[in-house]
């Protein structure tokens, strides 16, 4: 299978912009063979602190949990990422790479190819033919123009002011959150010593006054010691809550922004795009391969767009924290806050950032089980413990695993779980069968790979009822259906829809 990737621009970009990549973006740069280039230039498993008005700490949010194999929060300078990606795309096969200084002038579709003409940096122009066409042209998408397809939600009024600096010398390593009605800011921590303010600015501030350095300077000294550090990038943005209205348009999909918009206040605009990219990429793979793959396609929305919008939700949510409209409303929340803070369950509650609701899909490319709603893990991304194999070496789960429709048996002994007819039918229709056992029960060789949770994941609710059961996990590690492993067979119609013929 071979792609192309154009971008208008003349490389990677330059200035930093997202600065956070979470657990669910990690696994999909796992995914992508990326993880460990990206976690050497990330700051891993920060969190934040949370002050009122007069520098009171009042709440904050510090998750310990690596459920997916990484830290929740981790800060970063996209610039970096960009050029691992670009790395990764010039090392791949020569039918593929990027394509820079190429702009996209006009497409069309028939009912098998999307026709596309681009112009060059030379002037000279290029028509590409291809099977499908991936959007992710950014909030003011040409093609998602060219498609009629509108944006709902809102955009604000509420211009923020980004700094980024050089240096520091603020040692938090945390992201400060200051939570002040008269000017909200927040700070964040970045690698190698770079560290990035962001501040609410009033109506009717000046733009072009406060983005000179002398403005800022009052600004960084107002929220701690960093007024004479180097100033690398200073911008003005507003923020938008804003969803495509429909993601797909026969072979053109909308990704990223081009697809949805979301309020900074969460870090979660590019981790999003990700999981977007995640969740279309193998089933794009899958599809040119195969001539009835119209469902899987069209699961892409289906899965994706609830949960992009829940993510814009908790964003509104989270900035309404960060931007009291009043020292009444401010200190009405931060009183809710230190009352919550009495309860451990409900401390916990945002301290380990459950707040923010997983990816848990209701439609797509899942079959229901068994289990009531409250208890299943269908349409869950499956959890990535340390396992430990049989010859005592430990590994993240998804170091060990194929990139393919995976049959994951959870049971003390696997290898007893499944006859050989069973075996062979989902082999033969492109699974690969794994074994784990729970953390109290050694693994043994046999006819396919057994290892032991050595974190116990598996032994915690939701997943110790499913003990005994195997799992259908897709290419992107969510769970699409389960059986019991004396009933497996019944994965085989959750196994055709992921892999169409």
């Amino acid at each position: 299978m071979s792609f192309v990737t154009i971008d208008k621009k003349t490389t990677t970009i330059s200035e930093p912009r997202a600065v956070s990549i979470d657990d669910e973006s990690m696994r999909a740069l796992q995914a992508a063979g990326l993880s460990e280039a990206v976690q050497r230039i990330t700051v891993r498993g920060y969190g934040s602190i949370y002050y009122g008005p007069k520098g009171q700490p009042f709440t904050q949010v510090k998750p310990a949990s690596c459920e997916y194999g990484f830290d929740k929060r981790n800060a970063f300078h996209q610039p970096e990422l960009e050029k691992i990606m670009e790395d990764a795309l010039t090392v791949s096969d020569n039918d593929c790479g990027v394509m820079f200084e190429t702009g996209l002038t006009h497409f069309g579709q028939t009912a098998d190819y999307v026709n596309v003409i681009c112009i060059g940096s030379d002037q000279h122009k290029m028509h590409i033919k291809t099977k499908y066409m991936v959007a992710c042209d950014g909030g003011k998408s040409s093609v998602r123009k060219s498609l009629n397809i509108a944006m709902s939600g809102l955009t604000f009024e509420e211009p923020w002011l980004i700094v980024d600096l050089k240096s520091t010398q603020n040692r938090s390593f945390h992201t400060e959150v200051f939570c002040d009605p008269v000017r909200p800011g927040i700070t964040l921590p970045g690698p190698r010593g770079t560290r990035r303010y962001e501040y609410k600015l009033h109506k009717g501030e000046d733009h072009e006054a406060v983005v000179k350095p002398e403005f800022v300077r009052k600004l960084l000294a107002r929220f701690g010691p960093d007024a004479q550090e180097d100033l690398e990038r200073i911008l003005i943005y507003a923020f938008h809550a804003r969803i495509a209205e429909k993601w797909r348009e026969k072979r053109v999909f909308l990704a990223g922004d081009a697809a949805h918009l979301t309020p900074p206040f969460s870090g979660q605009g590019m981790n999003s795009g990700l999981r977007d990219a995640h969740n279309l990429a193998w089933k794009l793979a899958q599809a040119c391969f195969s001539e009835n793959a119209c469902r899987l396609l069209d699961s892409y929305e289906a899965e994706r767009r609830p949960h992009a919008w829940q993510m814009i939700k908790m964003a509104r949510r989270m900035g309404q924290v960060m931007m009291p409209n009043s020292a009444l409303r401010g200190a009405i929340l931060r009183g809710l806050f230190h009352a919550v803070n009495v309860f451990p369950p409900a401390r916990n509650y945002f301290s380990q950032m459950k707040f923010k609701s997983k990816p848990r899909f209701c439609s797509g490319m899942i079959r229901p089980d068994h289990f009531k709603a409250s208890g299943t893990l269908i349409g869950q991304m499956l959890c990535q413990p340390i396992v430990e194999t049989v010859d005592a070496e430990r590994f993240p789960l998804d170091a060990l695993l194929p990139d393919q429709p995976i049959v994951l048996i959870y049971a003390e002994c696997p290898e007893k779980m499944l006859n050989q007819s069973v075996i062979e039918q989902l082999l033969n229709h492109g699974a690969a069968l794994f074994g784990i056992t729970p953390e109290y029960v050694k693994p043994v060789d046999a006819k396919f790979p057994i290892v032991r949770d050595q974190a116990k994941f598996f032994s915690q609710k939701p997943y110790a009822h499913y003990l005994g059961h195997a799992f259908l996990i897709r290419r992107d590690r969510y769970i699409a259906a389960s059986a019991p492993c004396h009933n497996s067979i019944g994965l085989l119609e959750a196994l055709h829809a992921l892999t169409p013929n």
